[in-house]
C-alpha cells in the first residue's frame, strides 16, 4: 500500500482527495491534517509515501511545512492559487493541482506520481505554469532545538552567509537556517533587502550611513551600530536601491 497524507484546512477539500483516491485501492489515506502544525508532526510520525499539500494554511503554510523537514516526501499541492506553480516546481512538487479541479486531472497527478521515475512531469510542470511569479516571502520559518520559530521578514536586520547555511541577524539575536544566501536574495522584496556582498544581504531602512574605509572600500552602518562591507559588486545595487 501506499501510505498517503492529506493535508488542507478546507474539510470539503480533504473530503473530495480521499473520494477521488477510491479509484486508487493502492492508495491508503492513514490521516487528514487541517493545518501546517497537524501535517508535520504526522510526517515524522507516519513517514508517508505522498501527501496532498494545501498551500495556505493557518499556524504553517505547506512550502513553510516542507522546510522543516528534512527529506520530505513526494508531494501533489492543491490549492486555489496558480501564482505558487512555480515554486511547488522549485520544492520539487510532483504536480500542481488547481482547485476546483476534476476527476479526470486529479488521475492524471496519480499517474504522475506512479511514473514518478519519468521526468516528464517536470517539463509539464514547467510548461504548464510557465507564467507564474513567485512571490516574495513575508516570513522565515527554522527550527530552534525542538521548537518551530517564525520570524517575520519584518524583523530582519541582514542575512549573513554560512557555507550552505544563513546566519539570519534580528533584535533577538542570530538563527542559522539550511538555505543558500543566494536563496534570500530571489525570495525577499528587491525595494527593501539588498546584496551588498556576496556574503552579506541588508535590510534597507536598516542603513544609517554609508562610510569610507580602506583603498576604495566602503562600509555600510546599520542603526544598530553594526558594520557590513560592501563589495565593488554590491556598490551599484547599493546606490540604486538607495538612489545616490
Amino acid at each position: 500500500m501506499i501510505k498517503t497524507l492529506i493535508i488542507d484546512d478546507e474539510p470539503l477539500a480533504t473530503e473530495i482527495v480521499k473520494e477521488y483516491l477510491v479509484d486508487f485501492p493502492q492508495f491508503e489515506v492513514v490521516r487528514i491534517c487541517h493545518n501546517g502544525f497537524e501535517g508535520l508532526k504526522s510526517i515524522q510520525e507516519i513517514n508517508p509515501d505522498l501527501i496532498f499539500l494545501d498551500v495556505q494554511m493557518p499556524k504553517l503554510n505547506g512550502f513553510e511545512l516542507l522546510e522543516l523537514i528534512e527529506k520530505p516526501p513526494h508531494v501533489i499541492f492543491t490549492t486555489a492559487f496558480d501564482h505558487y506553480a512555480l515554486k511547488a516546481f522549485d520544492a520539487h512538487a510532483i504536480d500542481y493541482l488547481l482547485k476546483p479541479f476534476s476527476k479526470e486531472r486529479f488521475a492524471m497527478a496519480i499517474q504522475r506520481f506512479l511514473q514518478f521515475n519519468n521526468s516528464d512531469h517536470i517539463d509539464g510542470l514547467i510548461n504548464s505554469e510557465e507564467n507564474a511569479q513567485s512571490e516574495n516571502i513575508e516570513r522565515i520559518v527554522l527550527k530552534v532545538k525542538n521548537e518551530i520559530k517564525i520570524i517575520p521578514v519584518l524583523d530582519v536586520k541582514y542575512l549573513e552567509a554560512n557555507d550552505d547555511y544563513v546566519n539570519i541577524h534580528t533584535a533577538e539575536g542570530k538563527f542559522l537556517k539550511n538555505k543558500t544566501l543566494s536563496f534570500f536574495e530571489k525570495n525577499l522584496d528587491p525595494k527593501h533587502f539588498v546584496r551588498v556582498h556576496r556574503s552579506y544581504l541588508v535590510k534597507v531602512s536598516e542603513i544609517s550611513k554609508l562610510e569610507p574605509y580602506e583603498k576604495d572600500g566602503y562600509l555600510v552602518k546599520l542603526r544598530s551600530g553594526e558594520s557590513i562591507p560592501v563589495s565593488k559588486s554590491g556598490m551599484p545595487k547599493l546606490k540604486s536601491v538607495l538612489g545616490i
